[in-house]
């Protein structure tokens, strides 16, 4: 073994209902550094790294740490040896304090006794926390903290069970522009400590910014590891793609018809104050703010999802009532929502019962659904989505975040929607799945749908748009055309520094 390893994994296999998912695969962590791990939806990331954790048990190869060959067996015993994660969905629970998280199952007690020494915990939570450079009081309710501080209380939780490496999985999908700027000086604190980081994300921009190397997957194959200042974007692409990929945001050529929505005068009870906004045929608007700015609920409100208390709503210039998601559907408005596991799909259905959902009184006949009809529309739309499964029958927890996304789009596309709201379209979604999804909307609007499309991704919003409108505080602080749009005239009109 290598004196710098912290970790060797070697010849590593895994095949599921014989179907094979990791084939031989090589993955070495040094002590103290960021090392990414990447690969398209479905590539193995998530697999080998549930062997490392003691998730699953691999069918093949051998795990090496500091020197020794171990057997890990369980994710308790991979605490025990120092090995924890960070997941994406946050493993806190909400109506417990900082404190009492923090030592969840790992208690203080006095002697033998069930009695619990609250003062010591405590004292240690403020003792971990302040190890990350953060102040939060151990005995506030850790739901009424924020996303990102959340996730530094489960950081803090990994230090005190003594972690010398910690995965992180998608850690900023769901942070502030702040909040990841705090989260990178914790990572760089740590490291400094020498405790090495596995860092698996699909934005390519922090891979640059904060790891040390990359290790890529492909179809569960090792393709290759780099060091991130020998290598290049395109380099890293190529690697997880096994093609060059062109431009990542494809050209448009839009041509734009009537005006397809207008909101007057928008108002919320406490969210949304006097908000304006138009989307004509075949255009890309993209509302754009930071986290908490109303962008979400603007979507929402359009979608019947949250009240009204003033305000209209104009479809093809016809003002329209929408006081539920059925009118809005009704509408021929389409909602792809920002959390597609909760609110876009039912895991546990297959394709098939998932992408019909919104169109079944379409396809259903004196309340009976048309299987036939049903079958040939999911069918055609797996096609033109390119969804990668054994058929229209499995299950859609069994799919990859890129093919479960592409078949909320075709719930909303067999709908047939004149618009369809994107609520951050590609999250969570590796750059090939990207592609394709950022193709399917040129397809649409080219065809005359209207998009209203969300996204924390300023890349991405000026990549995709035509127009960008700019929420600040529930309202619309600017509007830029896609020839004057900026990162930087964006960000100010963000935080206040510019009033449409």
């Amino acid at each position: 073994m290598n004196s710098q390893n912290v970790i060797e994994m070697s010849g590593i296999s895994k095949a599921f209902s014989g179907v094979q998912v990791l084939k031989t695969i090589d993955f070495q962590l040094r002590r103290g550094e960021v090392h990414a791990l990447m690969g398209e939806n479905g590539a193995g990331k998530s697999t080998l790294m549930k062997i490392l954790t003691g998730i699953y048990k691999a069918d093949q190869g051998t795990i090496v740490k500091d020197g020794e060959q171990v057997t890990i067996k369980s994710p308790k015993e991979a605490e025990s040896m120092g090995i924890a994660v960070i997941h994406q969905e946050l493993n806190n629970i909400s109506h417990l304090t900082v404190a009492e998280n923090m030592f969840l199952g790992r208690e203080l007690t006095y002697g033998k006794s069930t009695v619990l020494k609250t003062k010591e915990m405590k004292a240690k939570t403020k003792e971990y926390l302040s190890r990350l450079g953060v102040d939060i009081d151990p005995d506030t309710v850790t739901g009424k903290l924020s996303v990102g501080r959340q996730q530094l209380v489960e950081i803090a939780r990994a230090l005190a069970t003594d972690a010398e490496i910690i995965i992180m999985d998608e850690p900023t999908a769901a942070l502030t522009d702040r909040e990841i700027h705090t989260l990178f000086e914790v990572i760089e604190q740590l490291t400094k400590d020498q405790i090495t980081i596995v860092y698996i994300s699909h934005r390519m921009e922090e891979i640059f910014t904060i790891c040390d190397r990359i290790t890529v997957l492909r179809d569960g194959q090792y393709i290759g590891t780099e060091t991130i200042k020998n290598t290049s974007l395109d380099d890293i692409v190529k690697m997880m793609v096994g093609r060059e990929l062109g431009e990542r945001y494809p050209e448009r050529e839009p041509t734009f018809g009537n005006e397809r929505l207008r909101i007057e005068g928008l108002s919320t009870k406490n969210e949304l104050r006097n908000v304006h906004l138009t989307v004509r045929e075949g255009e890309i608007v993209a509302l754009a703010g930071l986290m908490g700015a109303g962008r979400t609920e603007i979507a929402e409100a359009l979608f019947g999802a949250r009240p009204i208390t003033s305000g209209q709503i104009y479809v093809d210039g016809k003002k329209v009532s929408i006081r539920k998601p059925t009118d809005a559907i009704n509408e021929g408005i389409g909602f792809v929502t920002e959390d597609r596991k909760s609110k876009g799909l039912i895991l546990g259905d297959s394709i098939r019962d998932n992408m019909s959902l919104a169109s079944l009184s379409s396809i259903s006949r004196f309340g009976i659904v048309q299987q036939q009809k049903e079958n040939a529309i999911v069918e055609e739309l797996m096609q033109k989505l390119r969804v990668k499964a054994s058929n229209m029958n499995q299950k859609l927890k069994a799919l990859s975040g890129g093919n479960q996304q592409k078949v909320v789009l075709g719930k909303w596309l067999a709908t047939h929607p004149k618009l369809l709201i994107l609520d951050e379209p590609t999250r969570g979604v590796d750059i090939g799945a990207k592609k394709e999804i950022y193709q399917i909307m040129n397809e649409l609007t080219s065809n005359g749908v209207a998009i209203l499309m969300i996204s924390s991704e300023l890349p991405e919003v000026l990549g995709m748009s035509d127009r960008i409108i700019v929420v600040h505080e529930g309202t619309i602080s600017a509007e830029f055309s896609k020839q004057d749009a900026n990162q930087e005239n964006i960000m100010h009109a963000a935080t206040g520094g510019v009033k449409a």
